[in-house]
Formats: C-alpha cells, sequence, structure tokens
C-alpha cells in the first residue's frame, strides 16, 4: 500500500490526544456531510419542481409542431398528407389553425384570446381529456368550443349555457378607415361545451374549435393551415423524424420539438437551477474551509510525528501527501454519506408515510425526483472543492516545519 496513504487512514482513524482538535475535525466532517446532503436534496427537489412544472405548461404541445416560416399559413396539399402519412417513426398528426380572436358573451367582451381550430386527431396527439375540467371534448363541423377557465370566468359563462350569446369575431383584412363593425370583423356565433384547466396563461389565452370553424372564420381555404401537430412512437430518433418532415414540407415550415415549443420557460428553469447550484456550492465551499483548518490543526498537532518521519527518510512530498490524502478522503467520504442521506431523505419524500412528507398544499407534497446526474453532480463537486481544499491545507507543510521538533 501506498505509505503516505496507509499513514493518512491512520490519522484519519486515530483520535488526537487534544479534544479541542477532534472536535474540529468532528465539524468539519459533519459539516461536508451536511452540505453534500442539502445540495443533492435541493437539486432533487429543484429536478422534482422543474417536471411538475412542465407536465402542465406542456400537456397540450406535441412532440414536433410544424409551424409557417413566414406568414401565418400555408399550404398542405393532399400529396403532402400522403407522404406525411407514410412517414414510419409517426404515429399521428393533426392539422392546426391558430389565430387571435375577439371573444363576446353577451356585454362581456374579451380581447386577448387566441382561437386553436383543431382537426378529429387533436385527441388523439394530445391528451386533452386530462384537462377538461367541466363538460366534454367539442364535436367535428359544430360551433362547439371549448375554452379555458380564465375565460369562462372573466365572460361569466358555464358548459352548455344557452342564456348566453356566445361570439367570435376576427379582423377583416383590409385597408381604409373602419366605418362598421360588420364591415371591420367576421364573426360566428358559438356554444361552450367545456371547459379545461391547464395553467394561468393558457386558461386566459386558449379557445379549442372545430377546423372548419376557424377555417371559415378566418376565411382560410380547406388546405390552408397554421401548422401540423405530431405524435411520434415511441423510441424513434426525433433528428431522422425532422429531416423527413422537412424533406417533404420544404422551407416553408420550422419544426420545432417540445423543449423550442417552450424556449422562455426551459431557459427560465435551466437558468435558476445554475442559480441554486452555484449557491449551495458555496455553502459548500464554506464547510470546507472547516476541512482545511482541521488539517491544519492536526499538522500542527502531529509535528513531532511528523519530525519523525523525516529523521527516517521520509520526503517532505510524502509528508504532504499524508495530510493530503487525509483531506481528501474526509471529502469524499463525508460526500459519500451525505449523499446517503440526501437520497434517504428524498427517497422518503416519494414513498415515505403522508406523515413523514412536506407538503406544498394539504393534498399536495412537494415533488421531488431522484437522478443519477444529480448524484454524480454532487459527488464530482465535494470531491473536486475537497481535493483542493486538502491542497491548499497540505501546502502548509515546508521542510523547515518538519525539521522543528
Amino acid at each position: 500500500m501506498n505509505f503516505s496513504l496507509y499513514i493518512a487512514k491512520r490519522y484519519l482513524q486515530s483520535k488526537s490526544s487534544n479534544n479541542a482538535i477532534n472536535f474540529i475535525t468532528i465539524i468539519a466532517i459533519v459539516g461536508v456531510i451536511l452540505g453534500a446532503a442539502s445540495l443533492f436534496i435541493v437539486l432533487s427537489g429543484f429536478a422534482g419542481l422543474k417536471d411538475f412544472t412542465l407536465q402542465f405548461s406542456t400537456i397540450i404541445d406535441p412532440d414536433l409542431k410544424a409551424e409557417a416560416a413566414s406568414g401565418k399559413s400555408f399550404l398542405l396539399t393532399e400529396e403532402n398528407i400522403s407522404k406525411l402519412e407514410s412517414i414510419d417513426e409517426v404515429a399521428l398528426f393533426s392539422k392546426i389553425i391558430e389565430e387571435r380572436i375577439i371573444i363576446v358573451a353577451d356585454d362581456k367582451t374579451y380581447p386577448s384570446a387566441f382561437i386553436k381550430g383543431v382537426d378529429a386527431n387533436f385527441i388523439k396527439v394530445n391528451p386533452v381529456d386530462s384537462i377538461i375540467e367541466q363538460g366534454s371534448w367539442l364535436s367535428e363541423k359544430t360551433n362547439q368550443i371549448v375554452v379555458g377557465s380564465g375565460i369562462s370566468r372573466n365572460l361569466s359563462f358555464g358548459v352548455l349555457d344557452y342564456a348566453k350569446s356566445i361570439n367570435i369575431y376576427v379582423p377583416k383584412p383590409g385597408k381604409g378607415a373602419i366605418t362598421s363593425t360588420k364591415k371591420a370583423f367576421k364573426t360566428v356565433g358559438a356554444i361552450n361545451v367545456g371547459v379545461f384547466s391547464i395553467n394561468e396563461k393558457l386558461d386566459d389565452t386558449y379557445v379549442f374549435a372545430p377546423i372548419e370553424l376557424a377555417q371559415h372564420l378566418l376565411g382560410y381555404d380547406t388546405n390552408q393551415v397554421s401548422a401540423i401537430e405530431f405524435k411520434l412512437k415511441e423510441g424513434v430518433d426525433e433528428a431522422i423524424v425532422r429531416e423527413k418532415i422537412h424533406s417533404i414540407l420544404g422551407d416553408s415550415v420550422i419544426i420545432k420539438n417540445r423543449a423550442q415549443l417552450n424556449d422562455a420557460l426551459y431557459k427560465m428553469l435551466n437558468t435558476e437551477n445554475l442559480a441554486v447550484y452555484l449557491i449551495f456550492t458555496l455553502v459548500l465551499i464554506i464547510a470546507l474551509f472547516n476541512v482545511i483548518g482541521s488539517i491544519i490543526m492536526m499538522i500542527l498537532d502531529k509535528k513531532k510525528n511528523l519530525n519523525t518521519l523525516f529523521n527516517i527518510g521520509v520526503t517532505t512530498k510524502d509528508i504532504r501527501k499524508i495530510f493530503f490524502y487525509q483531506g481528501s478522503l474526509m471529502s469524499v467520504l463525508g460526500g459519500m454519506i451525505g449523499i446517503g442521506v440526501g437520497l434517504l431523505l428524498t427517497l422518503n419524500q416519494i414513498y415515505g408515510p403522508e406523515t413523514l412528507k412536506i407538503f406544498i398544499t394539504p393534498s399536495l407534497p412537494y415533488p421531488v425526483k431522484v437522478k443519477i446526474s444529480s448524484l454524480l453532480i454532487v459527488f464530482v463537486t465535494i470531491s473536486v472543492l475537497g481535493i483542493i481544499a486538502s491542497k491548499i491545507a497540505s501546502s502548509r507543510i515546508t521542510k523547515n516545519l518538519v525539521r522543528t521538533s
């Protein structure tokens, strides 16, 4: 066995005759354990919170979406449809029409909504059955709509509320001064058959309608769409599917995946994750100052032993290695114990009894997710910082120090 490593293990396992040094060493190890556990718990909690947020924000987002590269729509020919249907990796796709609208219910006006005209495949591409809070999904080739709970609340209408006159308005294209509402807007009457709930932003924005209603309202041709949403088969290569779709639709579309459709949200969550990691890494750095102090105190306590080692031929470099290994072992072992403690607490939050869990609301436990990447990040962070701290502390050993008895 390596001589320096052997001595380092003996020093780590043995107690000093000085109780103050033992106390400082215990504080240093506990600090590393708590720091590693805290970092792992925070990373797991943030991973769970991220997934929890995205499951609501991306619930109606497809695996891939082809949007118009310029303008608001593009033409989809029968030949295009046939070729898209022949792509083996695509399970289903749905034609979409989206546009800003004004929705009016009796004397109340809501000017900031978007209509999303969908075909019969939409409910197979996206799990809309899980978002319907009241009523049911719409039927094709009707004037039925499904609105977000925010719109329903603002306009004070519910499901199948025949007492309310609901009208959807879209500005007509053209130039010149507006002389009348009929000339400025195209309108259709609608009946609300369902209310969905996803998150505040989407609930206040979207109105789902049959694609035929949206085409009539916007004056689109039957082969004119705003986007196509794709559901891919399990385990397929997204890049290959992108290439095949692009070869069929050409440069008239831009193809985005779920992350790209929520680019701002993903960037925000990733930035927050990085900020949290850096903050708790700073806590670890502060905790590792205790390791540096502990090693320096140990060096001073073992001066006579070091002098003896030096006199029997052990080099100053090897003596430095003893305390370098001691600090590194203290950091790595403390980090592993801390990860174990953090893992137990995290698993308890997932699988443990309700009485031991932390809740956001009376019925919702704080979401956490155990990821291998979190384990590796914590282990690598604590190991690297521990090695640096040990190097700093062991560098205090000089030839003059070990010569002095």
